[in-house]
């Protein structure tokens, strides 16, 4: 693999989308807020603003070895993703049982890839044996260590588990996410079906990263190897929205809504008089979307405010100011035409939409897994109806898995009498995902 020169970071722009018109003493303003990254390298350039670090996690517990397809899939992924690594780039490889072990370089240091160390790392890997108990936040913590010794501003994991974490208390989980937040993203896979969905969704979600299920462990260097390159093509780390509210405004919330819902509003930081941060991690040629909900003071017919500021901010060198990368501004009028204060905006619409199907997913499922036949029955329903309006194909198709559609447009549905585990896991753990509003 060769070297690459350092090229210019992407340029950012800020897009809102809202109907501003309000009743009279209305106070609710609902904006889609899209942020799109271009014009950067790609997977082979390196970062604009420094390097990038890596450390992937291997569950090597003793459910590993049954079957013993898993085992060598985790070794041959993992592989995979050490080949996909840029030159330059700082990796390491750490398997996870009750304990945390570094497998490659070792000695609490990272190796920086180039054609020798990819092929010392892939000859450690055959050495990866299953045996022992799962506790995942050792192996978070000894990844938040390597990765805090390197002066990358990309730190990125990628966990693989095929179980639950029987071997730590769901606390001391928790309190390492909460720790590592913010030092690094992680991407996380279960193999398999006997992992925990909840455990490793909330993995990704705390650490801003992607979950997915691979079900077949001969589809994991496959996997592995796409979110590698979807983390070789990051280029600018630490990116936040900046919210600015005037006196008597206040956010809602603030909820990513593409490609994947995740809502942000406990995720907030103060950042001056009135503006509070909300992460989003690291950017390379791509576009988001964020709904943002700001409560205002009701206004008398004509007036107009400015509810919020929205800012695209990434740190500022030491002692410098955060720098600015984008800006867009959500507004609110109030009106007596009722058509034009009763109006919703398309991608306000769309997305609301899609936070709802998601919703309506994980609560079916729960209620399914609690017997409630009638509550699931009810829930999955509305999803396949969302799913048909909003033509997400792909979540209607995992439906189909789990419900016989009787009429997907009124919502009627049968639930199946039997379901594969592998389809069910899969339909929770992509609830989140969405589509695109469709463009007229």
């Amino acid at each position: 693999m060769a070297n690459f020169a350092k090229q210019s970071a992407p340029r950012f722009t800020v897009d809102v989308y809202q109907n501003e018109f309000l009743p009279e003493g209305g106070r609710e303003v609902h904006a889609i807020v899209t942020v799109t990254a271009t014009g950067g390298g790609s997977a082979a350039a390196a970062p604009a603003d420094g390097g990038a670090a890596v450390v992937i996690m291997v569950d090597c517990s003793g459910s590993m070895e049954y079957p013993p397809e898993k085992m060598r899939g985790a070794r041959e992924a993992t592989a995979a993703a050490v080949d996909t690594l840029r030159d330059g780039t700082a990796f390491a490889v750490i398997a996870g049982t009750h304990v945390a072990k570094e497998v490659y370089p070792g000695q609490g240091r990272l190796a920086v890839a180039d054609p020798a160390t990819r092929a010392q790392a892939k000859e450690a890997l055959r050495g990866l044996s299953s045996g022992g108990g799962t506790a995942i936040g050792t192996w978070l913590r000894l990844a938040d260590g390597l990765l805090r010794g390197s002066t990358a501003s990309i730190r990125h994991g990628i966990l693989l588990t095929d179980g639950r974490n029987e071997h730590e208390e769901a606390a001391v989980l928790r309190a390492t996410l909460d720790a590592c937040a913010g030092r690094f993203t992680c991407d996380a896979r279960g193999v398999g079906t006997d992992w925990e969905v909840k455990e490793v969704t909330g993995i990704a979600h705390a650490l801003l990263g992607s979950a997915d299920i691979v079900a077949d462990p001969a589809r994991l260097a496959e996997d592995f190897t796409r979110v590698m390159e979807n983390v070789m093509g990051k280029e600018v780390a630490d990116v936040s929205l900046r919210l600015w509210t005037p006196v008597g405004a206040e956010i809602q919330y603030v909820k990513q809504v593409a490609p994947a819902v995740q809502d942000l509003s406990g995720r907030r930081t103060e950042a001056g008089p009135r503006a509070g941060d909300y992460p989003t991690g690291s950017w390379g040629d791509e576009s988001r979307e964020y709904h943002v909900c700001v409560r205002v003071p009701g206004g008398s017919v004509g007036q107009e405010m400015l509810a919020s500021r929205v800012t695209l901010v990434r740190p500022g060198a030491a002692g410098e100011p955060a720098a600015v990368l984008g800006q867009g501004l959500v507004r609110a009028v109030w009106t007596d035409d009722l058509a034009a204060s009763t109006a919703i905006n398309p991608q306000v619409a769309h997305y609301t939409g899609q936070a709802e199907l998601a919703q309506a997913i994980q609560q079916g499922l729960e209620a399914r897994k609690m017997g409630d036949v009638e509550g699931a029955t009810a829930k999955l329903g509305r999803a396949v109806q969302l799913a048909g309006v909003s033509g997400n194909a792909d979540t209607a198709r995992l439906l189909s898995k789990v419900v016989d559609v009787v009429d997907a447009v009124a919502g009627t549905v049968r639930l199946k009498a039997k379901v594969a585990d592998a389809d069910e896991m899969t339909l929770e753990t992509r609830s989140t995902q969405t589509v695109r509003v469709k463009k007229s």
